[in-house]
């Protein structure tokens, strides 16, 4: 099966390595960066092509000579190129976080009779997979907080952190307003808000907040009380609050001697070499979902955990292995036509197939990204 794999950064890199390894698939590397692309073809591309995905057109004709594409691309210009991938006619697999709901790409999706598997990275992803499958298997879910977040292990540096993936995408999550429902009612608050301290073992104390990450479970899931927050190491959302704070993440030009700057470009650029990770450097990453749902009379609280390292023998950091691996599993569930609803589905349509949820999780094990569940009884 001929793959194009759009956006060969770390974590489209892990992508196409994986698939490469997999003996099923031709894959093509595609990116406007040269240096992303040789480095794509020793990860095990079979070819790769040089192209500017911000061109719709460009993306729509490539999108065409394949049978399957994978989105990696910037949040800035996911939303594009995922509509040009599916007025193509090709099935897509897609982890881009755009400010823009997918959903509004359904009808097209189901008149042209195309599977787009979107937000399929971990969070949002292997998260949503995880109410999926715990709303068939029970017959009301009362509540579901996702607590995710990737952080370098060496806790140095400016603002402990240093980003896996574009930092204009990280710079967004912290400026969008966040959504979440309380009593079944849909809310919006300040990113970086509704602060919390929580423990997690092997890493001790972190911080949690509120970020915009339920996405599509907003329209898809009928839950009372939802919420999704970013962990980070303590004193991290103080210092990206005051950089909001100065204006820093705006992106309205402002003009600096009679030159127009967006303050959330020039706030990008600047992060880039604070954020980036060096050869070498090592990541983890952290996820827990709670859920408690009710089946006849019992009430249970439902804990999936997710502890993840960097892959030394490979250098691939973790979050490239989570999202990425998550992403593959699906690809090969599309793929083999284990997964084939046509029109936009969101990750919790994978995980309420029992036997695709099963998959994935199988997948993501075989490649040493394990899953714990625990199960109490509540009162």
């Amino acid at each position: 099966m001929r793959v194009a794999v759009l956006g060969v950064g770390r974590v489209g890199s892990a992508i196409v390595a994986d698939l490469a390894r997999d003996g099923n698939f031709e894959v093509t590397a595609v990116d406007a960066s040269a240096a992303a692309l040789q480095r794509a073809m020793l990860q095990g591309a079979t070819s790769k092509q040089r192209l500017d995905l911000g061109d719709p057109g460009q993306v729509g004709k490539l999108a065409a000579r394949h049978d399957l594409v994978v989105g990696a691309v910037p949040g800035p210009i996911g939303y594009q190129t995922l509509e040009a991938v599916i007025q193509s006619g090709t099935n897509v697999v897609d982890i881009s976080f755009s400010a823009e709901n997918p959903l509004q790409l359904a009808e097209l999706a189901e008149s042209v009779g195309v599977t787009a598997v979107v937000d399929c990275g971990v969070a949002p992803g292997l998260s949503n997979m995880l109410l999926g499958f715990t709303e068939t298997a029970c017959d009301r879910v009362e509540r579901f907080i996702c607590y995710v977040g990737g952080l370098p292990v060496d806790r140095g540096g400016l603002f402990q952190y240093k980003a896996p993936f574009s930092p204009i995408d990280v710079i967004a999550e912290y400026n969008r307003p966040a959504r979440y429902v309380e009593n079944g009612e849909i809310k919006s608050g300040a990113a970086l808000s509704q602060l919390e301290q929580i423990e997690v073992a092997g890493l001790g104390t972190l911080e949690a907040f509120l970020t915009d990450g339920l996405r599509t479970l907003l329209d898809t899931a009928r839950v009372p009380d939802m919420r999704e927050k970013t962990i980070r190491y303590p004193g991290h959302a103080a210092q990206m609050a005051l950089l909001r704070g100065m204006g820093l993440f705006g992106q309205e030009p402002v003009d600096v001697g009679g030159i127009n700057v967006v303050p959330r470009e020039l706030a990008a650029r600047l992060l880039i070499p604070l954020w980036e990770f060096g050869p070498g450097d090592e990541d983890v990453t952290v996820m827990r979902v709670e859920i408690a749902a009710v089946s006849g009379s019992v009430s249970s609280r439902y804990v999936f955990e997710l502890l993840d390292r960097y892959d030394a023998q490979t250098g691939t950091l973790s979050m490239a292995r989570t999202t990425g691996y998550t992403c593959t599993a699906v690809v090969r569930l599309v793929a083999s036509g284990l997964y084939s609803r046509s029109g936009i589905s969101p990750p919790e349509y994978v995980g309420r197939n029992a036997g695709c949820f099963e998959s994935v999780v199988g997948d993501l094990k075989a490649r040493g990204v394990d899953l714990r569940e625990s199960v109490a009884a509540l009162r």
